[in-house]
């Protein structure tokens, strides 16, 4: 078991070294060539900037029960097709009851921006949501170790 995280964009990748570090799992995280992260508990692997290249590059190194970081809800529907675990940064679940409802909802706010609508605006990270986070990454942690 593994962990691997779509590490471009994730806030939370400090919490997710600590965790994997506490309980002995080892971490990819998956950047593309306009980012740089500093070795320290986990791997870092690199790949270029073309489109989707972090995904594929992720997904490829998936198999079953490890866990996937990641803020993409495309990415989180092929890591549980290949029976992964998937959260993402805010701590909640992507689980084969919700994927669908979420990808539903992605294209309801696609099609109101493109017709020229706003879908919300992006609150700033608290340290209550890195609580959260750490918490529910915590339990998933302990899961996957359990059915592994």
């Amino acid at each position: 078991m593994k962990i691997l995280v779509d590490a471009d964009a994730c806030p939370v990748k400090t919490i997710i070294e600590n965790v994997a570090k506490s309980l002995n799992i080892r971490v990819l995280m998956v950047i593309d060539t306009s980012h740089i992260l500093e070795p320290g508990y986990c791997e870092i692997i690199q790949v270029s900037k073309a489109p989707d290249a972090v995904d594929i590059a992720l997904i490829n190194r998936t198999e079953p029960g490890d866990i996937v970081v990641t803020q993409d809800y495309g990415v989180a529907t092929m890591a549980l097709g290949k029976k992964a675990f998937a959260i993402n940064q805010n701590g909640r679940y992507y689980t084969e009851d919700n994927i669908d409802l979420m990808l539903f909802e992605r294209h309801l706010a696609g099609k109101q921006r493109r017709a020229g609508s706003r879908t919300g605006t992006i609150k700033k990270r608290s340290k209550e949501d890195d609580l959260h986070f750490e918490t529910a990454f915590l339990r998933l942690c302990s899961q996957a170790l359990l059915k592994g």
